[in-house]
Protein backbone atom coordinates (compact mmCIF):
# COMPACT_ATOMS: atom_id res chain seq x y z
CA UNK A 1 0.00 0.00 0.00
CA UNK A 2 3.21 2.45 0.16
CA UNK A 3 3.08 2.78 -3.66
CA UNK A 4 -0.74 4.00 -2.93
CA UNK A 5 -0.13 6.44 -0.58
CA UNK A 6 3.17 7.73 -2.57
CA UNK A 7 0.98 7.97 -5.08
CA UNK A 8 -1.50 9.76 -3.98
CA UNK A 9 0.44 11.93 -1.85
CA UNK A 10 2.23 13.03 -5.33
CA UNK A 11 -1.20 14.06 -6.70
CA UNK A 12 -1.75 16.45 -4.23
CA UNK A 13 1.76 17.98 -4.80
CA UNK A 14 0.67 18.61 -8.06
CA UNK A 15 -2.60 19.93 -7.73
CA UNK A 16 -0.69 22.34 -5.49
CA UNK A 17 1.55 23.60 -7.70
CA UNK A 18 -1.19 23.77 -10.42
CA UNK A 19 -3.18 25.56 -8.11
CA UNK A 20 0.24 27.68 -7.88
CA UNK A 21 0.70 27.77 -11.63
CA UNK A 22 -2.93 29.35 -12.68
CA UNK A 23 -2.35 32.09 -9.43
CA UNK A 24 1.01 33.25 -11.14
CA UNK A 25 -0.46 33.43 -15.10
CA UNK A 26 -3.76 34.78 -13.68
CA UNK A 27 -0.85 37.83 -12.82
CA UNK A 28 1.11 36.86 -16.26
CA UNK A 29 -0.13 39.10 -19.78
CA UNK A 30 0.14 38.33 -23.00
CA UNK A 31 -0.35 40.71 -25.89
CA UNK A 32 -2.65 39.82 -29.71
CA UNK A 33 -2.76 42.05 -32.40
CA UNK A 34 -4.05 42.66 -35.53
CA UNK A 35 -4.56 45.18 -38.74
CA UNK A 36 -0.92 45.50 -38.54
CA UNK A 37 -0.84 46.77 -34.70
CA UNK A 38 -4.50 48.98 -35.29
CA UNK A 39 -6.21 46.88 -32.47
CA UNK A 40 -3.66 45.21 -29.71
CA UNK A 41 -5.78 42.88 -27.18
CA UNK A 42 -4.22 42.18 -23.37
CA UNK A 43 -4.76 38.95 -21.86
CA UNK A 44 -3.52 37.42 -18.67
CA UNK A 45 -2.36 34.04 -18.74
CA UNK A 46 -5.75 32.70 -18.29
CA UNK A 47 -7.06 33.77 -21.50
CA UNK A 48 -9.06 36.55 -19.58
CA UNK A 49 -8.74 39.66 -21.95
CA UNK A 50 -7.69 42.99 -19.72
CA UNK A 51 -7.66 45.77 -21.89
CA UNK A 52 -8.63 46.31 -26.05
CA UNK A 53 -6.61 49.11 -27.40
CA UNK A 54 -7.86 50.65 -30.93
CA UNK A 55 -5.91 53.41 -33.06
CA UNK A 56 -8.03 55.91 -33.95
CA UNK A 57 -6.87 55.28 -37.70
CA UNK A 58 -8.71 52.14 -37.78
CA UNK A 59 -12.14 53.62 -37.28
CA UNK A 60 -11.22 56.88 -39.24
CA UNK A 61 -13.13 55.49 -42.53
CA UNK A 62 -16.37 54.09 -40.82
CA UNK A 63 -16.02 50.76 -41.78
CA UNK A 64 -17.66 48.89 -38.41
CA UNK A 65 -17.34 44.97 -39.77
CA UNK A 66 -13.38 45.65 -40.73
CA UNK A 67 -12.85 46.71 -37.08
CA UNK A 68 -15.25 43.94 -35.49
CA UNK A 69 -12.69 41.22 -37.56
CA UNK A 70 -9.53 43.02 -36.37
CA UNK A 71 -11.05 43.14 -32.59
CA UNK A 72 -11.68 39.62 -33.11
CA UNK A 73 -8.68 38.95 -34.74
CA UNK A 74 -6.88 40.06 -31.96
CA UNK A 75 -8.77 38.59 -29.02
CA UNK A 76 -8.03 35.46 -30.99
CA UNK A 77 -4.41 36.08 -30.95
CA UNK A 78 -3.81 36.88 -27.35
CA UNK A 79 -6.27 34.36 -26.17
CA UNK A 80 -3.66 31.69 -28.35
CA UNK A 81 -1.05 33.07 -26.87
CA UNK A 82 -2.12 32.78 -23.54
CA UNK A 83 -3.10 29.38 -24.34
CA UNK A 84 0.39 28.25 -25.42
CA UNK A 85 2.25 30.03 -22.00
CA UNK A 86 -0.44 28.29 -20.14
CA UNK A 87 0.81 24.45 -22.10
CA UNK A 88 3.93 25.80 -21.74
CA UNK A 89 3.88 26.12 -17.98
CA UNK A 90 2.22 22.91 -17.76
CA UNK A 91 5.30 21.17 -19.39
CA UNK A 92 7.48 22.34 -16.44
CA UNK A 93 5.44 21.42 -13.80
CA UNK A 94 5.26 17.82 -14.99
CA UNK A 95 8.65 17.44 -16.44
CA UNK A 96 7.15 17.46 -20.15
CA UNK A 97 5.31 13.98 -19.43
CA UNK A 98 1.91 14.05 -21.42
CA UNK A 99 -1.32 13.80 -19.28
CA UNK A 100 -4.27 11.86 -20.13
CA UNK A 101 -6.43 14.75 -19.53
CA UNK A 102 -6.19 18.86 -19.96
CA UNK A 103 -6.40 21.16 -16.27
CA UNK A 104 -8.82 23.83 -16.31
CA UNK A 105 -7.95 27.05 -16.40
Amino acid sequence: MADLSQLFQLGQQVQGRLTEMQTELAERSVTGSAGGGMVKVTADGRGQIRTIEIDPAAAADGDVEMLEDLVLAAVSDAQRKADELYRDELKKLTGGLPLPFQFPL
